[in-house]
């Protein structure tokens, strides 16, 4: 009936790991969360504060079985508040991060789908 058109750039998997964010260019505390979604391209996840549309932060990832952090340079793609309490999810998209770690990310993904593949 609906002819659906997947328009990601990047696939997307199902992972809560762990990451710490802090705004780029402000004093502003590291906070921690839990992500709901992965890609090469950015993550979302859960927050209890705003972050405005279009800031800049520095995000680290603690993906399982990965020695070193992932860490990158992003920004807020989009914010929207959950329908219930004051929590917010954020659409987070990569904007630098070193080779390395967009390999390391790369190979994770990779290795997610063809586990789902599998079963």
């Amino acid at each position: 009936m609906f002819d659906f058109i997947e328009k990601r750039r990047y696939a997307r998997i199902d992972a809560h790991v762990p990451v710490q964010y802090k705004e780029l260019h402000s004093g502003s505390p590291i906070t921690g969360a839990v992500t709901k979604d992965l890609s090469e391209g950015g993550i979302k996840f859960y927050t209890h504060k705003f972050i405005s549309l279009a800031c800049r932060m520095i995000v680290e990832l603690n993906l399982p079985a990965v020695e070193n952090n992932i860490k990158a340079i992003s920004k807020v793609a989009w914010i929207k508040k959950l329908p219930a309490g004051d929590d917010y999810e954020v659409g987070n998209q990569f904007l630098d991060m070193t080779k390395e770690d967009k390999q390391t990310i790369s190979g994770y993904v990779k290795k997610f789908l063809e586990s789902t593949d599998s079963e």
